[in-house]
């Protein structure tokens, strides 16, 4: 890479409503992870945030449940969301929450911003009201039948089934998802985004991306054809105040939580600054023209990511069909890519918690190594399309993949060393298939880091397997076992090049398998950091409640190119990079899942 470029890497909050399954990293988590550790180890300087979204409806109804505050709610789930993604090693930044004083302040300004602008109105609209409670019943509980595709079980604001943005009151036969009844509409004065003012401006900004998959630029130029202004408020007592006199103090208005979720990305940027002692060290990712911007996600969040964001930016920097000029914070720069994966299934059923499929990330990561899900996820999640998670592939992965071709070549690379040199063999004249492989391995660096570059992690990671592929291969065709009394020295020479493959390999796997990439750092003799992972950290807001946060120090010694192994490094005997799994666990997990 010529020279160092800012990389913003956007990842969806996770809803602090519940625990988070597999199904739900296997869009947001485990992709982004893998390219900013790769942007790392190019050169580029990455800032990679997020964190839990925690205001809007589903938290109020979960509290209600409980009787408990929803704050309680929010903390509860944000330190289990946060264990899970540490437990994964994903390497956030900074991974916050959405209900900070700066996350409300940024909130709050950039509506302010769109507001000065003339891209938020006021218009009296009807609100969906709880017969049996008189409580408001926003727009995500209310289900009903598609007006547009059919599809029986719409929610009020969007469909599931073809995308497109809906409210409640042209859904055919509304109904509660909280006790079934019909709601009543009543009037109610909010404040809305005027998204057709930034038709054009949308357009040319899709048209103009480049690299996209063809099904996140599709569906997001199809919904441009038919922009209507988006409610920014709600009727809640639990969110982000609206910051305009005589709605400021009011306790029954909130900004709509989807409107403050995305508005994070921003947030977090600048509390992330803020936390390591440079307070404007955000602006190099968000104001820098040269510097690029992420986003990952589910499917199901493109419309916030490829219209809703990209709106409130151009209309916060003024460039929308009224004009206008940037706010107190400045110009700032729009997504570059988006970033969506399709759903992930588990044994052909549609992830579900309330009927009991899936498993939650935590359950995973306390029979499992992380490595082996993010090496599933990466080798066979659902990249472009919906793909099935089975515990037939997934035992399939581990055993045959993991444990008998990666973990199978450092183990018996680093243990022929250990056992006849003690130490990393000096190599003597290299033969042409010893440099054909390293050359192999070498090319490796270049189409693994383009395939992650261009978010094809799938393709990438096959990449990298066929590469350890060759290097068993070269292992069992040259025999250094056979060598030890007949010659010495070219068994040297063959171990010294397997070796040197296998710390290759280490590098270009290290996005995908960071755990293992550390343990295989350290059995080719190395005492030094070089995967770092993400840190716990309790933190506050000028003396105001404490609450945890994911960051870390990413800045190691592992580096996206071929590095030469030291001869002479003392080698100790390996222990197993990865398990083994029992045939078993298939019928165990398949039991634990039809009995709940």
């Amino acid at each position: 890479m010529d020279s160092a470029r800012h990389i913003l890497t956007c990842v969806a909050w996770p809803y602090a409503s519940g625990p988070r399954h597999i199904g739900h990293i296997a869009g947001f988590g485990v992709p982004s992870d893998v390219f900013a550790r790769y942007q790392r180890m190019a050169g580029n300087k990455v800032l990679m945030v997020s964190g839990t979204d925690e205001h809007g409806t589903p938290i109020l109804v979960a509290a209600d449940k409980q009787d408990v505050p929803p704050r309680e709610i929010a903390d509860k789930y944000n330190r289990q969301i946060g264990a899970d993604l540490r437990g994964l090693g994903l390497s956030y930044d900074l991974f916050t929450r959405t209900t900070t004083r700066n996350h409300a302040r940024v909130s709050q300004e950039i509506f302010t911003g769109l507001y000065d602008n003339g891209y938020i109105f006021a218009k009296t609209t009807l609100g969906a009201i709880s017969p049996t409670t008189g409580r408001t019943l926003p727009d995500r509980y209310i289900e009903g039948t598609c007006p547009i595709c059919g599809y029986p079980s719409a929610r009020g604001d969007q469909c599931e089934n073809c995308g497109n943005q809906l409210d409640p009151v042209d859904l055919f036969g509304p109904r509660s998802v909280i006790n079934g009844e019909t709601p009543t509409f009543v009037e109610s004065e909010h404040y809305f985004l005027d998204l057709p003012a930034f038709a054009d401006a949308l357009t040319e900004w899709l048209r103009s991306r480049q690299g996209w998959r063809q099904n996140v630029l599709k569906f997001s130029l199809n919904l441009l054809e038919d922009l209507k202004p988006r409610a920014y408020t709600r009727d809640l007592d639990w969110g982000v105040p609206v910051p305009l006199d005589g709605w400021r103090d009011r306790s029954d208005k909130r900004i709509y939580v989807w409107f403050d979720a995305v508005v994070g990305y921003l947030s977090a940027s600048i509390e992330w600054a803020q936390r390591t002692g440079d307070p404007d060290a955000w602006r190099a990712w968000w104001q820098n023209p040269e510097s690029r911007a992420y986003y990952f996600m589910g499917k199901d969040n493109i419309i916030f990511h490829a219209e809703i964001w990209p709106a409130q930016l151009l209309g916060y920097n003024g460039e929308g069909a009224k004009g206008g000029s940037p706010g107190s914070l400045g110009h700032l720069n729009l997504p570059d890519e988006v970033i969506s994966s399709e759903f992930l299934t588990m044994e052909a059923r549609k992830f579900s918690a309330s009927r009991g499929v899936g498993i939650l990330v935590s359950d995973f990561l306390s029979r499992y190594d992380a490595d082996s899900l993010r090496y599933y996820l990466a080798a066979a999640g659902p990249e472009t399309q919906d793909t099935d998670f089975t515990w037939s592939e997934f035992l399939r992965r581990n055993n045959f993949e993991l444990v008998a071709g990666w973990g199978n070549l450092v183990n018996r690379s680093v243990s022929m060393a250990a056992k006849n040199v003690g130490s990393i063999p000096e190599p003597g004249e290299l033969s042409t298939v010893d440099r054909a492989l390293l050359e192999t391995t070498r090319a490796g660096f270049k189409t693994v880091g383009d395939l992650i570059a261009a978010s094809r992690q799938k393709a990438a990671i096959g990449g990298a397997m066929r590469v350890v592929g060759e290097a068993n291969k070269y292992l069992s065709d040259q025999a250094p076992w056979k060598l030890t009394e007949t010659d010495p020295e070219r068994m040297r020479t063959v171990l010294h090049v397997a070796l040197q493959a296998v710390d290759d390999c280490k590098a270009f796997l290290t996005p995908f398998l960071p755990h293992s990439a550390q343990r295989v750092h350290e059995q080719l003799g190395n005492d030094d950091l070089w995967a770092a992972l993400p840190e716990r950290r309790e933190v506050d807001e000028d003396g105001g409640p404490s609450y945890d946060v994911l960051m870390g120090d990413y800045d190691t010694g592992a580096r996206w190119e071929s590095t030469p192994i030291k001869p002479g490094t003392p080698l100790a005997a390996p222990t197993p990079i990865f398990r083994k799994l029992d045939p078993s666990i298939v019928d165990d997990e398949l039991e634990r899942l039809s009995g709940s």
